[in-house]
């Protein structure tokens, strides 16, 4: 989700939840500490130079239990993120501590924002020989042409 979508989300909310991939909640008494710009510098393993960067929101779990973010109150968070660091329409990433440091794709349901499980890729698969696809084949074509191949009245089972 890029950060002009949740701009547009939070003025149609009267609560702000995190759901998380495992169907719990994040605590409605949670604080969000940061909203920051990060940019990652890399080499991927067939030696292309990348750069990634996203707009990171960071939620902390407080024993503020009277505490209770509301959307308009997180919209300016952000606002005043883009004015003051220069932040852009970069995707969102949200890091939230359960049993350790996680970091999520951030998506919406309707009714909640919902933190996804991020994914490892191997971004040079051409450079490491894996292919972009798998191979389809036909049951019929893996031995097929073999001579110790099966036929339903061959006998071989």
């Amino acid at each position: 989700m890029k950060l002009s979508e949740i701009k547009k989300i939070l003025t149609t909310l009267e609560t702000v939840n995190f759901k998380l991939p495992n169907g719990n909640f994040v605590p409605e008494h949670f604080h969000v500490t940061e909203v920051g710009l990060i940019t990652k510098n890399f080499i991927d393993c067939g030696g292309v130079v990348r750069n990634e960067t996203v707009v990171n929101f960071q939620l902390w779990d407080a024993n503020d239990f009277e505490h209770r973010l509301k959307p308009q109150k997180l919209n300016h968070i952000i606002e005043l993120s883009e004015k003051i660091l220069g932040i852009e329409d970069f995707e969102i990433e949200v890091e939230y501590q359960d049993t350790t440091i996680g970091k999520y794709d951030l998506g919406f349901n309707g009714k909640d924002f919902e933190l996804l499980n991020k994914q490892t890729a191997c971004l040079a698969k051409d450079q490491c020989g894996i292919p972009s696809e798998k191979p389809k084949m036909k049951l019929t074509q893996l031995n097929g042409e073999s001579s110790n191949s099966c036929t339903p009245d061959g006998g071989c089972c």
